[in-house]
């Protein structure tokens, strides 16, 4: 081999992925040398290519290789490859001149290959099988027996409301996932998916900022709660009862003003709120201390009823439903994986709803 073609040859096994870019994909069909669980691990060399090696060398040889080296024939190969037979010879010349080799030595019944067309097949040969798969095969995921691990984003409540039945749903459908809660809220969830620190985020949020994707799945009414141990007070609530108590109210930037505040306002009226916080899970166990109201999403209003034995009712005033979304990145569209989950995602929170 010349020294000017050593280093080529080198390089072509590290980049054959490079072929599959150039329009030639009809000649791979056949080809079906190792295991689709053969490690691909070529595109971990993408950093040290060096584009110009490549230049004055048709890529498409080397399918040339592989089909002759497992038909042994070049009218065969030929036929496999939609090409008429001086084709086929023209392009096994080339080969013999890149890699100053003979690589094929034809025998009474096929050709033999050289122990460097040996050598180029065993390094080709796997790559080109895993590109074959990358390229023209759809990913698929398989929740029953995949492991998998999804990060998603939500606040307190969120995560009170919904997780215990997505967790159960899980527990039947897909015993092999995992699940990271990140803590999030309406104003950061567009950047954890940016940062990519969450797979997908329930977003109680209605900006989508660019390069994300939202669908609206449901609403959800608010409920006022007390604990009838320290207020006895009717339901439903009457508007003088509701502003002639103290609150806690939730606020994820520490304002001790919200919506209803502003409606309140409208019909003359306003309320006190004595306790702001950023999470919920301390409200039922503040009002089963205090005499004190708390508008709380619908959803955990139920649950909250149950297990603290507290009394519910709807607002007095009018107050707009929150909107619930899923929020993802259009980068992770087509993530086969991330899709089912989206899918399980939206019958949990409908169900939910309901």
């Amino acid at each position: 081999m010349t020294g000017a073609a050593k280093p080529k040859a080198a390089h072509i096994a590290k980049t054959i992925f490079i072929f599959f870019l150039s329009g030639s994909s009809n000649c791979f069909g056949p080809l079906s040398i190792l295991s689709a669980n053969t490690s691909f691990k070529s595109i971990n060399l993408m950093s040290s290519i060096r584009e110009n090696d490549f230049r004055h060398i048709d890529l498409n040889l080397l399918i040339v290789l592989l089909v002759l080296h497992r038909e042994g024939s070049v009218s065969r190969a030929a036929q496999k490859l939609h090409l008429g037979q001086p084709a086929v010879s023209g392009a096994l010349a080339r080969l013999r001149a890149l890699f100053d080799d003979a690589l094929f030595v034809r025998t009474a019944n096929s050709m033999v290959p050289t122990p460097r067309a040996e050598a180029l097949i065993a390094a080709l040969a796997p790559m080109m099988e895993q590109m074959q798969q990358l390229l023209f095969q759809p990913p698929a995921f398989d929740a029953l027996n995949d492991a998998h691990t999804f990060r998603i984003g939500m606040s307190d409540w969120v995560e009170s409301w919904i997780m215990p039945a997505l967790m159960a749903a899980l527990a039947q459908q897909a015993p092999g996932i995992d699940v990271v809660i990140v803590a999030t809220d309406p104003f950061r969830d567009g950047e954890k998916l940016q940062q990519d620190k969450v797979d997908v985020a329930l977003s109680v949020g209605q900006q989508t900022p660019a390069g994300l994707l939202r669908d609206n799945v449901t609403n959800m009414a608010f409920a006022t709660l007390w604990d009838p141990n320290q207020l006895d007070l009717p339901s439903p609530l009457s508007l003088a009862d509701y502003v002639a108590h103290q609150h806690l109210l939730v606020s994820y930037r520490g304002a001790s003003h919200s919506a209803i505040d502003d409606r309140l306002a409208e019909q003359g009226c306003s309320r006190r709120v004595r306790y702001v916080t950023p999470h919920f899970s301390s409200l039922p166990l503040i009002i089963k201390q205090i005499p004190a109201l708390v508008t709380v999403p619908a959803g955990l209003s139920r649950a909250w009823q149950q297990q603290y034995r507290l009394a519910a009712s709807a607002v007095p005033v009018d107050t707009a439903a929150i909107p619930l979304s899923l929020l993802w990145h259009k980068r992770r569209d087509g993530d086969p994986a991330l899709q089912w989950l989206l899918a399980l995602l939206r019958q949990v929170m409908k169900q939910a709803s309901d």
